[in-house]
């Protein structure tokens, strides 16, 4: 077989979620949509927190970084699907492809970190509320932001310093609407065990030592509400078990996805799409906006926006 390097193998083809040209019309509105309500979403739930002072709180600090990490994210993918969608050509550069990868690691990364830093706030909050303060200091919270995105780019270094250095071969034919670290491997020609290593350790370590951290968390947290012999501790549970729901959905997907081995199949396509767009599109709803302190909080903010506009 004919090897390429990345002076020879330039770009590679992205076959996307279907050839059929009026599907992907249909798929192009879908997505759009999608994108617009994740921006939207994500964007007004970032100006709500900033604009009202009673959000300014360990919870909704982590909350605005999860909706700013879900709007890039949400832009890492989508914007080059919807081109692809559009154009005959459905390629990518090889730079731009190691590009997204690393942004892909970034992102995914730090929203799991950040996701089980809230599942331990929710937990200091409920099954600790009378150390709460002390628990979530200023400082905690804080580096637990900060640690977050220091962990994604660390997990992106990991990942993509070894993808830089593989050859490739002259059919350069991704099985995917983007460009993942699974579908990547397989258009190498070179060997990929160092690859393969650290692509499973970061996933076991990081994703699923994350996760650990927010199973246990919420059901410690259910487990706590569902001691309360009242109708606002079932209510609470209800939440709670939405918001676990979730959690495994993302999770779940996002470990299936990096640990199975990559095959082209639809199955592959579904687990991507839940945790790279989905995902960012549904946190706003299912952390915020079914939340009473963001609907007021969103309320006073609209009311102050149309008072100075009448001015």
């Amino acid at each position: 077989m004919a090897l390429g390097n990345h002076s020879t193998i330039t770009k590679f083809l992205l076959l996307g979620l279907s050839a059929n040209p009026h599907v992907q019309a249909l798929l192009f509105v879908l997505f759009l949509g999608i994108y617009l309500l994740t921006i939207m979403g994500n964007l007004m739930l970032l100006l709500v927190i900033r604009a009202d002072s009673r959000l300014h709180t360990p919870m909704y600090f982590l909350l605005s970084h999860l909706s700013f990490v879900d709007l890039c994210f949400s832009s890492v993918i989508v914007p080059k699907m919807l081109e692809n969608l559009l154009s005959l050509r459905k390629t990518i550069s090889v730079e731009g492809c190691l590009a997204q990868v690393f942004f892909v690691f970034v992102t995914a990364g730090t929203e799991a970190c950040l996701l089980s830093g809230m599942a331990y706030d929710h937990y200091a909050a409920i099954c600790r509320s009378l150390l709460y303060g002390q628990i979530m200091g200023k400082q905690l919270y804080k580096h637990l932001v900060w640690g977050s995105w220091g962990l994604g780019f660390l997990d992106a270094l990991i990942n993509v310093l070894p993808a830089v250095n593989m050859v490739f071969c002259e059919a350069k034919i991704i099985h995917h609407y983007s460009c993942e670290m699974p579908s990547l491997l397989p258009v190498s020609c070179s060997d990929i065990s160092r690859n393969l290593i650290a692509l499973l350790c970061s996933t076991l370590l990081h994703g699923l030592g994350t996760f650990l951290l927010v199973f246990l968390s919420y059901t410690r947290i259910i487990s706590t509400i569902l001691s309360i012999s009242s109708t606002s501790g079932r209510s609470e549970a209800f939440t709670c078990s939405a918001h676990l729901t979730a959690l495994i959905l993302y999770y779940g997907s996002a470990l299936l996805r990096h640990l199975m081995p990559n095959s082209g199949s639809p199955i592959e396509l579904i687990f991507s799409v839940q945790y790279t767009i989905l995902t960012p599109m549904l946190n706003p709803l299912i952390y915020s906006l079914k939340n009473k302190e963001v609907k007021v909080a969103l309320k006073r903010t609209l009311e102050k926006y149309l008072q100075y506009t009448r001015r």
